[in-house]
């Protein structure tokens, strides 16, 4: 089925144009509607980090034949060794793939790895291919990708996730997508083996989602540290504390995720400060665009923001307590938690 003409595509509305280019690659490509099987479609990974690696995972568990690119290979060691193919560039990885997914740190980031015009993976993708970008980016380029994305006959989804490494390792992620919801239910075959897919409106509509979750998470994790400081500071078992709240209105999944870790002193990343440093400052960005005033995510990005200036950047968002400690002269002594 050959392409509109180009002033006829022009003319076209872009739901229009999605139905007719959706029509020809349902004839032309393996991803066609409930037809993606490890048989018939072939992914890309880019990005092999804290997340990335355990989502991967499960895609190679299923059957999938994967292509992975990262810049650090030894990072990318563990998917190899499952079976996955190592590309050298993003543009390599997507003219082996059908689909390609990408996590990783930076909005410049995605920038480089998707819309580079040599090294990008838009730039290798052929017609009928698919972007996922999973990283917690700027709306804004998540919208500029589709376009370009569009202008290539491909489609573009941005589908960020939360849940942190436990929720990537055992499959519990909660995907939030943006874009053609057609597209998006395509794609429900490899979502699945992630976590739950979460259909959130046109380009841009998933970043906006995982912000919103980010500021809940933000505010959350402050009440969190700061009820464990109070209840240290009164002479209460920490501990049994949390065990106390965990079943009542106070409970959380950042209870559920980084209670006994804040008191085993374990700050390693499920989620780096770093990252968070980052969302937040997105978050921020796009508030002062649409003219709102948040200042309880105003204040925990300061605090977040003190970590990464005593160099604790690298540790997990849990590390937060650490600033609170340091506020106060306090230290919530390491427990064994058993």
């Amino acid at each position: 089925m050959p392409l509109p003409p180009p002033l006829l595509r022009r003319s076209l509305s872009p739901s229009v144009f999605s139905t007719f280019f959706l029509r020809r690659s349902m004839a032309s490509s393996a991803i066609s509607s409930d037809q993606i099987t490890p048989s018939n479609t072939k992914i890309g990974w880019i990005g092999t980090g804290v997340m990335g690696r355990s989502m991967c995972g499960h895609l190679i568990k299923a059957g999938y034949t994967v292509t992975v690119f990262n810049r650090t290979i030894s990072k990318a060691q563990t998917l190899i060794d499952m079976g996955a193919k190592l590309a050298d560039s993003p543009n390599s990885v997507a003219a082996q793939s059908d689909v390609v997914f990408t996590i990783v740190g930076y909005p410049s980031d995605v920038r480089h790895v998707l819309l580079d015009p040599k090294s990008g993976a838009l730039s290798g993708l052929s017609q009928g291919g698919v972007l996922v970008d999973m990283t917690t980016s700027e709306p804004s380029l998540a919208e500029e990708i589709a376009k370009a994305a569009s202008f290539k006959n491909c489609f573009s989804v941005d589908a960020p996730v939360s849940g942190g490494d436990l929720g990537a390792k055992n499959a519990k992620l909660s995907i939030f997508a943006g874009g053609d919801e057609t597209t998006v239910k395509r794609l429900d075959p490899l979502f699945s083996l992630m976590g739950r897919v979460n259909f959130m409106g046109t380009s841009g509509k998933g970043q906006f989602a995982k912000l919103a979750n980010q500021i809940t998470i933000a505010s959350t994790m402050l009440g969190l540290v700061e009820g464990l400081i109070y209840a240290h500071k009164a002479g209460l078992d920490v501990k049994k504390f949390l065990q106390a709240i965990s079943t009542g209105a106070a409970g959380s999944k950042s209870i559920d995720l980084y209670g006994d870790r804040i008191l085993s002193r374990d700050f390693e990343p499920g989620f780096y400060v770093n990252h968070f440093v980052k969302d937040l400052g997105i978050c921020l960005n796009e508030c002062q665009r649409m003219g709102l005033a948040l200042p309880g995510l105003a204040l925990a990005q300061q605090l977040y923001l003190s970590l990464k200036a005593h160099g604790e950047g690298d540790l997990g968002t849990q590390a937060l307590i650490l600033a609170l400690e340091r506020l106060n002269n306090v230290s919530v002594q390491p427990i064994v938690v058993s």
